[in-house]
């Protein structure tokens, strides 16, 4: 297949990029940068120039090509500038260019989105289906609910002519090179000399290595069934505790709890993100697809030391 990647050189597409072309593929990636064209040409990849903003781009894109895997998300809006509602209806507007000239095609599109959560229990496939109107949740939540509204208007493609597809990923993608959220609890508790937990540190994190998490993309688009929702998840719950005396061993510092009401000013923006106890399985999308993971779990990972080396 000819396909289309948005964030083809972020830290998923970074791993997406070449499974898809060991797969026999021919990719072609959106960059918004000289720099990261110039990584996509490195690796084969035929470039795109724009972002997603540049919706007469993405459609175009869209347009030439047999499928579409959408990895592009602007997190540092959602998550360091604090407003995910901009960063998901920017989403939004990116995913419906795109998917307008597919319509009645049955030509393939994959979605990213997270896994949900499931009060008191491991979140399946069949979860995060039930959105809200956007009206009737508080402010903080309107984002998230407007990225699921997304997923939900993908689904349903399956109906309109396109082979659709969701893959939610888990709250980490780890691996060597990150930077996201196991990386910024490395630099809190090196920063304030102690490896801290949320409240108690059973709520749990999700996790996938990111290499595990691409080929679930490329199968997603080989074989998932139109209107398919899938979890890329290796570790169904690793728990916060867990993760913090790994941290507090390598950095040779502490462990200890923060309070609830202390989260906010120790984990800055990650706090609503440790929170929520959330669980999730894959049992169902292995079943689907034959996806089976083979990299380290996250703490095994962890304990390779690679996230404590200082730059």
């Amino acid at each position: 297949m000819r396909v289309f990647v948005t964030g083809a050189s972020g830290w998923i597409g970074s791993a997406v990029v070449p499974d898809l072309i060991a797969g026999g593929h021919q990719v072609v990636g959106l960059a918004r940068s000289d720099a990261s064209a110039d990584a996509l040409t490195a690796a084969g990849v035929e470039v795109v120039r724009g972002d997603l903003a540049d919706l007469d781009v993405l459609a175009a894109a869209a347009a030439a090509a047999d499928g579409v895997i959408h990895l592009a998300f602007d997190h540092e809006v959602a998550f360091q500038g604090g407003d995910f509602k901009a960063a998901a209806d920017a989403d939004r507007a990116s995913v419906e260019a795109m998917t307008r000239p597919l319509l009645g095609t049955d030509k393939t599109f994959v979605l990213t989105s997270g896994t949900p959560v499931a009060a008191g229990r491991v979140a399946t496939e069949e979860d995060g289906h039930d959105v809200p109107p956007i009206g009737t949740v508080p402010p903080q939540a309107a984002g998230p609910v407007t990225r699921m509204a997304t997923a939900e208007y993908v689904r349903a493609l399956a109906g309109r002519g396109v082979r659709s597809s969701v893959v939610r990923l888990p709250r980490t993608n780890y691996g060597e090179g990150d930077k996201g959220f196991v990386a910024s609890l490395v630099g809190t508790a090196r920063a304030q000399g102690v490896a801290g937990y949320y409240g108690d540190g059973t709520n749990r994190w999700p996790a996938v290595h990111r290499l595990d998490s691409a080929r679930m993309f490329r199968l997603a688009l080989e074989k998932a069934p139109a209107g398919a929702t899938l979890h890329a998840v290796s570790d169904e719950g690793v728990a916060l505790r867990d993760i913090a005396e790994v941290i507090g061993r390598h950095l040779d510092v502490p462990t200890a709890a923060v309070a609830p009401e202390e989260a906010a000013e120790h984990f800055g923006w990650l706090t609503p993100i440790l929170a929520a106890d959330q669980p999730a399985s894959s049992a169902l999308s292995r079943e689907l697809t034959g996806w089976e993971p083979v990299e380290p779990g996250l703490l095994d990972d962890l304990d390779k030391g690679h996230y404590f080396r200082e730059a």
